[in-house]
């Protein structure tokens, strides 16, 4: 079946890592494009792929765990693992990956989340990254097939193994333009049953001084999220989790203690599934998707800023929910008449006086790519040349390489 927003496109699911191998191998030596997938459930996400960006190949069908070495707390699985069948795995482990479910999942359909791969390759982390760090950080090893069809492996299987360490972290985020990830090891928790929620409400003026106050402390709270509701007003929520419900208690006490200092209310609230749901079911629970979906990332000390400014305020009926403690999330408006470009664009200039960026995964309108996803960053001239030795060909998702704004599709670009 075509991937979704790609309608005229070919589809190519390979059974195993050698005919997928073999198959990017003639595409190579034919010059011709291609794009990486896992599911392809967010391959609309983000810039466009131009019209010529050829089949997309989909891991779908190369999603088993490979090495589960429990003890080690360490799990070796092929990179179309759907993200949901991988947290069932550890979970028969009484372990888990402490990774949020990506913007768009619901719980009621686990496929929404996609695959482990695809979660991989945008580089995209929630609140948990609070106490367990982004995904990135999760990897220790990582397989990948070269734009020539040539597999390659960096880091290994255990945690003090950390060789290839710069080659993980360059293909986290790099959106299936370096190449495709085809399997991966991650370090993996223990689960924690003790755990509950506290939900803070007041001026943001107050709920700031809170969330600096958790932050810069001895705290240890598992995420630590902004919440804003056009119908709830603005709130942080939190989550605590440890050995004994004693500890937990004794956490929220104080949690308490600082909250009232504060002026702010708050309630404690159960913490029933492990992974905070959050917004994700929101993006799919209607089946519609959003008229826009922005991810903001900036110092989260500036987040106050954002919210309280002429920009922010003027993006009437959104939805935002960022973490607190890292200054990265989604701002998005489910429904009504599409806010226009201008205020857009206005917010991504706030955003950057604020030392910060955002990228525009979803828009509005029958002309996709309007406004730019992101913008050039400084180093647009290393990141294409990282591309030329990735891909010299510029085979792999024409159109779409973070850092750069407009298409990169030949050897000649940007030089």
């Amino acid at each position: 079946m075509p991937e979704q927003g790609l309608s005229s496109t070919a589809v190519l699911a390979p059974n195993s890592v050698e005919e997928l191998g073999q198959l990017i191998a003639d595409l190579h030596a034919e010059g011709r494009p291609w794009v990486p997938s896992g599911m392809g459930s967010r391959l609309h996400w983000g810039p466009p792929l131009a019209a010529d960006s050829g089949p997309v190949l989909s891991m779908r069908h190369l999603s088993g765990v490979v090495d589960h070495a429990v003890d080690d707390l360490t799990i070796t699985v092929d990179a179309g693992m759907p993200l949901a069948d991988l947290q069932t795995a550890l979970a028969e482990h009484q372990q888990w990956l402490p990774l949020n479910w990506p913007w768009g999942s619901t719980i009621a359909s686990p496929p929404s989340a996609g695959t482990i791969g695809g979660l991989v390759a945008r580089g995209l982390s929630g609140g948990l990254r609070q106490r367990h760090m982004g995904v990135r950080d999760q990897i220790i090893g990582i397989s990948l097939i070269r734009s020539d069809g040539v597999s390659a492996r960096a880091g290994g299987r255990v945690v003090k193994n950390v060789a290839g360490y710069d080659l993980m972290r360059l293909l986290c985020g790099s959106w299936g333009s370096l190449a495709l990830i085809s399997g991966l090891t991650l370090r993996v928790q223990p689960i924690r049953e003790p755990r509950a929620q506290l939900v803070l409400e007041g001026e943001i003026s107050q709920l700031e001084a809170f969330r600096a106050e958790v932050v810069g402390s001895s705290f240890t709270p598992e995420w630590i999220d902004w919440q804003l509701r056009p119908d709830q007003g603005t709130k942080i929520l939190l989550g605590v989790a440890s050995i004994s419900d004693a500890a937990v208690v004794d956490q929220l006490n104080r949690l308490e203690r600082l909250a009232a200092q504060q002026g702010l209310s708050s309630e404690r609230m159960p913490w029933d599934n492990l992974i905070p749901e959050g917004f994700a079911s929101e993006g799919s629970a209607s089946g519609e998707e959003p008229l826009w979906l922005l991810r903001l990332c900036l110092p989260p000390a500036q987040l106050q800023q954002l919210f309280s400014s002429r920009e922010g305020t003027a993006l009437k009926g959104w939805h935002w929910q960022l973490a607190a403690g890292a200054g990265s999330g989604e701002a998005w408006q489910p429904n009504g008449s599409p806010a226009p470009e201008y205020q857009i664009e206005a917010l991504r200039r706030r955003v950057i006086a604020l030392g910060g960026q955002l990228s525009v995964l979803i828009q509005p309108g029958t002309q996709p790519g309007a406004l730019p996803a992101w913008l050039d960053a400084p180093s647009r001239p290393l990141i294409e040349a990282v591309k030329r030795q990735f891909d010299p060909k510029q085979q792999l998702s024409r159109g779409r390489l973070p850092g750069v704004a407009a298409p990169f599709n030949s050897p000649h670009s940007g030089s």
